[in-house]
Parts: structure tokens; C-alpha cells; sequence
């Protein structure tokens, strides 16, 4: 653009004028975007982030609308991160899904200093620390937010996520650009790709304005308040809300940040974001402790809410030395506050029934506010709970029962489940009377036992019984399982009890499209349905056909085969004809057919199936005698069957699946390693793709005998197992 040109246009617009949109060139109004794009961002830097706005309302407004004009004329011109997406964006259909380059994992928790300690201990002798050894740690509030992933690449924000299920989250990101703390583009030299992770939270002072204002509705506490301002689908509704953003981890990223948890998170305060000042480096248990200690003291006067104290190991070498579990990592703790309590009455006692049968009482209060929520409703354990002992018979509460009628007091277990602590017997009604049990269930009918052993009561209905059938379908759609857009609690209870397109299988949900097609009276024509959102919701079922092995052995809702146990299982048998076939297998072998327990065991040496099962690292015998029985009931394993006709099964994708020599392989650890505590080499194995079992078989590929290897060792040499020594292991593990 000519000087002449540039200088009319700058002169025009710092007296409130600008030429036509019309007029521009294709070069002008790239000049003049990039200028006032600038000017409108550093405005909402000045508003949101200083407090110190330096031009008026009316002039921001200006700006910004001429912006937006000239992105409507020049669309090819916009810049990724406008300030004009902050605000006005179309309003969308629905959240799409996000799957996470990492997952987003969630924290272990501790509840008192012994926690720590042990946490502390835990880590040091995974890393084989010699005492004395240096070992540091951060330490920082735990918000209590919304978990938020952000996707940078060269720079630029291109993503926003929440955690969802850890793996697959929502894509968030109009709505994200529109909270002040979080940047459109880095500052600094930042990685090609990063994504940095936090918590999107709301201070006190602004929750009580929203909820002071014409929202339409009153949010229990800020946290609820920031989720439902963040998942709002007009991103203008987000933008109205006062939301905040803290900093505090990272996920992918194409080169690393700094050497240890402290120097990164300084660099992301570099890059433009906010972590918390009370962030502080400690040295050991009791310095983790005293951090806790101070940070508790200010809680009452932070101005957010915060539900704990955060410690990560300081060394990011010794953090990807030490890895992470199914589901949490082992370098991090969640230290959390004490809960809050409150008194209120019992009003009742009701019994759910699970998807396992399981009775469990619910207490019905009068509402009462514990910790910034209302709760109505406490768990109450099992009967054994409730008539005042533990499950060995020792007294609880100092043997206090709790009835109905009686004042309790409520608490939040780690801020989350209400839970009954004490009962005041001074004001327990004069007519009052100990709370009997139910021995025969209250949907179906059928006896409710007590198996020797077990601490709850269960139905022996299974099938039969409309909870338990309602239970496992609400399971098999759920978050951590198939987690079917449209096919929720609500639904399944609806499609469960419809006679005309009912669901009382899983299999049902993936003929229901086909169902409905051959029906007269169609779902689109339903109260609560149309055309649109029945095409939605069979567009959901038919793209979770397709399903990760771990997820389908979760969602099969089988006692005591959760989460942890499903990706084991799938991780070591890698499909599922090869999990059927080992399941099948034991069922016809000795170890299973046993009558007792003493005979099973007596049989394990002949029954390789079971062995395998039960030799499986984190796999015990109760849970393989559970995932054989059910297996074995014909009922359960027809409906199986016909479940997975309709399915397209993902084999398990190990880590480091055809890259090392040790991918596929089941090892052994037997005897001592020196060089590397067994904890830690297991970690190793798996994250390379190996199977860990506890127990050597003829289908281990390698045993590493370590000082002291004993029987292990020999029956390796018996079945020919290849042994290796510590040397040789330590050569693998480099890979």
C-alpha cells in the first residue's frame, strides 16, 4: 500500500473515521485487521487481566464492530485467534469430541500426613534412591475448576478440550477464546506443538454476582457455575460469564519445557499464562506437609475455592522414570482438606439395587448445605454400617446405629460424597427403632444373601430382576464405557420399560435403528424425539461399534472387573477371541471345576488357562473365578454373544507395540534387581509393550532372575523359558 495511502487511512481512523469497507484493497484491510485486532486484544488485556481499561465502552465497541466488518468482507483475511471470536460466534448444535494426544489423567489422593509419608517412601523406593539422597517436590492448591486441555500450534491456539473420560474430551475452543486468561497466541519461543493443561474456575466475589444477576438460574457453588458457563453452546453466553484460567501442566509436546515441574511451570507463565503464586518448591515429607499446612490457613481467604494440595515430583527425568498407573500417575498426590460437616435429620432409608445385585441403603435427609452444596441424600454403606460395626464386627461410632428419625451428622468425603460420620443420640426419637434390613429384594422379589465373606447383601434375582437389568445398560452406556451421545440414564429407563422398540440387552441399542425402520409407529414421530435427534442418536450408536477391547470388558459390568482390571486384561491378551478362548479354557479345567478352594489350588499346576489368568500382573483369583462364572451363565454369555455379533473389536494397542524386542512377550521378574527396583521394571516392561505376569508358565517368553532367584528360576529352566540376568534386562529396558 502506498505511503500516501497508509498515512490517509491512519489519520482517518485516529479521528473516528475509516474509509468504506468497500473501498479497501485486499492490502488495506489486511493492514487495518491486523492493527485493530491488536488494539481490541490488548483492550481486553487492559479490562480482563489488568483491571485498568484505558478507553471507554463505547469506544472498545467500536473497534471491535469494525473489525468484525471487515472480516465479513475479507473472510480469507481473519486472523486464527480474532479477538471477535471472543464474543457472537453462531451458537452450535452440540460439543464434538476430542480425543486427547495424551490422557488427562486424574490424581491419587491422600487425606492425612501418614499419606504422605507413605507417598514420599513410595516414590523413593521406586527410583532406588539411597537415604539422604536429594528428592524434591512442588507443591500448589488444588483449584477446584474445570479441567481444561489447550492445543498450541506455532503458537496459535487451535484447541480447547475438556477432560471427559481422560481420553476423549469436548471441543471447547470458541468458548475458550473467550476467557480472558487464556492467550490466542504464546508468547516467546513456544514449542511447535504444545498443549498446556489447567483449571477454568470462578472467584468468589464473581460467583456471587452471577448469582445476583438475570442468569435464569442460581449455581449451587463456583465450580458448578464455571462447568456451565464453559459448556454453554452460544459462546456468547460463556463470554458474559466472569471466568479465570490457572496453568499448572502440559500434555504433548514436541520439545520439552524445562528440566523439572518448577522451571516448566515458570516457563508457562513465560508463554503467557497465570499459575498460582503459592506454588512452592519442598525437600521432603515434612516440607510437603508444612506447605499443606499454610496453604490450608489461607484457604478462607483466597477468593476461589480450593479442595486441596497438589505435589508433583520436582525432576521430570524421575517422572517419566516413574510413569503412570491405569489411571493416575505415580508421581503426583492430591493432598486434600478435611471435610466440612453438618447436622440434619434422617428422614428414611432406602435400598438401591446395583448392577450386581448389590443392596446398598441411601439416606434420605432434610436438605442440608455441607461445604458449599446441598446435599439431600448420604450413602450408608451396608447393613453392617448402619447397625454401628465394621465388616469384622468390631463397633463403629462407638456401636451406634443409625435409624430413621435421628440427627447425623453429614459429611463430604474428599469434598465429593456425602457420608454420614456420628449420630446424636440425645435427640433420637423416644419410639425409635433399630432398622431391619431387607432379606428379599425390593424390585423383583427375590431372596437378597449374604455371601461368607462379602459385606453386602445381593439378589439373587439376575436377570429377572428389572434394577439389575436397568443398572448394567445405564454402566454400558456410561462415560468410561460405550459413552453414547443421546443414550443416557434417562433414555435407558424410558427404552427399557417401551414395549414397542424396547432395549433390555445391550445388543438391543444396535438394532434399534434397524428396528425403527421396520416399525410402523416410529421414534422420530415420539413425544421428546424428532427427526433430528433420532438421526443423532443413531448416528452415535453406529460410530461406537466400533469399540476398544478394554472399553467393551468394562462395560460389560462384570463384579470386580473395573476399569484397572479391563485394560490389564486387554493389554495381556491384546483381542478378544484370545480373552475368550483363555476364559473358556479355564472353565473346563480343574482349577475351576474344583468344588473348594483347597482342591482348586491343588489343580492350578494342571490347568494352564487358569494359571495364565490368574498369573497376570494386578489379576487375583477372585476376579477370574468372577469373569469364568460369568462367562459360563448361559443367560449372561447368549447375551454376550449377541452383543458382540454387532461390534467391530479394537485389539489393545500396547505403547510401544513392533518396537522393541520385548513387545507381545510375557515376562517374569523373580529375585532381586540392584539396579532397578521390580516396581519400576515392570512399569518399564509394560510402557515397551510386555505382559508382566506373577508366575512363570509355558507360555512366559523371559524370566529376569535377579540376586537370590529361586523356584522361579528353576521352573523357567524346566519349560525352557529363556533366562536373562539384570545386565541383560538393563540393556532391554534402554530402548
Amino acid at each position: 500500500m502506498a505511503q500516501s495511502t497508509r498515512d490517509d487511512q491512519e489519520g482517518a481512523n485516529a479521528a473516528g473515521k475509516w474509509l468504506p469497507v468497500t473501498d479497501l484493497t485486499p492490502q488495506q484491510a489486511g493492514d487495518e485487521i491486523a492493527d485493530l485486532a491488536k488494539r481490541v486484544a490488548q483492550a481486553n488485556e487492559q479490562y480482563h487481566g489488568g483491571d485498568s481499561p484505558r478507553i471507554s465502552d463505547a469506544e472498545y465497541d467500536r473497534l471491535k464492530r469494525r473489525l468484525s466488518q471487515l472480516e465479513d468482507a475479507f473472510p480469507a483475511l481473519a486472523l486464527p485467534d480474532s479477538p471477535t471470536g471472543k464474543i457472537g460466534a453462531a451458537p452450535v448444535e452440540g460439543f464434538g469430541k476430542v480425543t486427547h494426544a495424551q490422557r488427562m489423567m486424574s490424581l491419587a489422593n491422600a487425606f492425612d500426613p501418614q499419606d504422605v509419608r507413605d507417598f514420599v517412601a513410595r516414590i523413593r523406593s521406586f527410583l532406588n534412591l539411597a537415604p539422604g539422597a536429594p528428592l524434591d517436590f512442588t507443591a500448589e492448591p488444588k483449584i477446584d475448576g474445570l479441567s481444561l486441555s489447550l492445543r498450541y500450534q506455532d503458537g496459535q491456539l487451535v484447541q480447547a478440550a475438556t477432560r471427559g473420560d481422560g481420553s476423549v474430551g469436548e471441543n471447547v475452543t470458541a468458548n475458550a477464546r473467550t476467557v480472558p486468561d487464556i492467550p490466542h497466541r504464546l508468547n516467546g519461543d513456544a514449542p511447535g506443538i504444545v498443549e498446556i493443561r489447567g483449571e477454568v474456575y470462578m472467584s468468589h466475589p464473581d460467583f456471587a454476582r452471577l448469582n445476583a444477576g438475570d442468569t435464569g438460574r442460581v449455581f449451587a457453588n463456583p465450580r458448578n457455575a464455571a462447568a456451565g458457563s464453559l459448556r454453554q453452546l452460544d459462546p456468547s453466553v460463556t463470554a458474559a460469564r466472569p471466568l479465570k484460567f490457572f496453568a499448572y501442566g502440559w500434555g504433548e509436546l514436541t520439545r520439552p519445557l524445562a528440566e523439572t515441574q518448577m522451571g516448566a511451570v515458570e516457563q508457562l507463565a513465560v508463554l503467557g499464562f497465570r499459575t498460582n503464586p503459592l506454588m512452592r518448591l519442598c525437600h521432603d515429607a515434612d516440607g510437603l506437609i508444612a506447605a499443606w499446612t499454610r496453604i490450608e490457613q489461607q484457604r478462607a481467604t483466597l477468593g476461589y475455592d480450593i479442595d486441596g494440595v497438589v505435589y508433583k515430583v520436582n525432576d521430570l527425568g524421575y517422572q517419566s522414570r516413574l510413569g503412570f498407573r491405569s489411571t493416575t500417575p505415580r508421581w503426583a498426590l492430591a493432598h486434600k482438606f478435611p471435610a466440612e460437616t453438618a447436622w440434619t435429620r434422617l428422614d428414611r432409608i432406602e435400598i438401591q439395587v446395583g448392577r450386581t445385585g448389590a443392596l446398598s441403603p441411601v439416606a434420605r435427609l432434610e436438605p442440608v448445605t455441607v461445604g458449599g452444596v446441598v446435599v439431600s441424600n448420604a450413602t450408608l454403606h451396608n447393613e453392617d454400617y448402619i447397625a454401628g460395626r465394621d465388616h469384622t464386627g468390631a463397633p463403629i461410632r462407638e456401636g451406634r446405629d443409625i435409624r430413621e428419625g435421628d440427627w447425623v451428622m453429614v459429611y463430604r468425603a474428599g469434598d465429593v460424597i456425602p457420608k454420614i460420620a456420628d449420630v446424636d443420640l440425645s435427640r433420637r426419637p423416644c419410639d425409635s427403632r433399630r432398622y431391619a434390613f431387607p432379606t428379599s429384594c425390593p424390585e423383583c422379589g427375590s431372596d437378597a444373601i449374604r455371601e461368607p465373606g462379602d459385606s453386602v447383601r445381593r439378589c439373587t434375582g439376575g436377570l429377572i430382576c428389572p434394577a439389575q437389568a436397568i443398572e448394567k445398560l445405564k454402566h454400558f452406556v456410561g462415560r468410561a464405557a460405550f459413552d453414547i451421545d443421546g443414550l443416557g440414564a434417562r433414555q435407558i429407563e424410558m427404552f427399557f420399560a417401551d414395549d414397542i422398540l424396547p432395549i433390555r440387552e445391550p445388543a438391543d441399542i444396535f438394532t434399534l435403528a434397524r428396528r425403527d425402520a421396520n416399525n410402523i409407529a416410529r421414534l422420530k414421530n415420539r413425544d421428546g424425539f424428532g427427526e433430528r435427534s433420532v438421526e443423532k442418536l443413531f448416528a452415535a450408536i453406529e460410530e461406537r461399534r466400533r469399540i476398544d477391547l478394554k472399553r467393551l470388558l468394562f462395560a460389560l459390568g462384570i463384579r470386580h472387573v473395573g476399569e484397572v482390571a479391563s485394560a490389564t486384561l486387554a493389554r495381556h491378551f491384546g483381542s478378544w477371541d484370545a480373552l475368550v478362548a483363555a476364559v473358556d479354557g479355564a472353565a473346563q479345567e480343574p482349577a475351576f471345576t474344583a468344588e473348594d478352594d483347597k482342591a482348586r489350588k491343588a489343580a492350578l499346576a494342571d490347568s494352564p488357562n487358569w494359571a495364565e489368568l490368574t498369573g497376570i500382573d494386578g489379576i487375583g483369583a477372585v476376579l477370574v473365578l468372577s469373569l469364568v462364572t460369568s462367562f459360563q451363565q448361559p443367560a449372561e454369555r447368549a447375551g454376550i454373544d449377541r452383543l458382540v455379533t454387532q461390534l467391530d473389536i479394537q485389539p489393545d494397542r500396547s505403547p510401544a507395540a513392533n518396537h522393541t524386542e520385548i513387545s507381545g512377550k510375557t515376562l517374569v521378574f523373580t529375585g532381586t534387581l540392584e539396579r532397578m527396583t521390580r516396581a519400576e521394571a515392570k512399569a518399564r516392561a509394560e510402557a515397551m509393550g510386555a505382559k508382566v505376569a506373577g508366575s512363570v508358565s509355558a507360555r512366559t517368553d523371559l524370566l529376569v532372575a535377579g540376586a537370590g532367584a529361586g523356584s522361579k528360576a528353576s521352573k523357567a529352566t524346566e519349560l525352557g523359558v529363556r533366562v536373562i540376568d539384570e545386565d541383560e534386562w538393563l540393556r532391554i529396558a534402554a530402548q
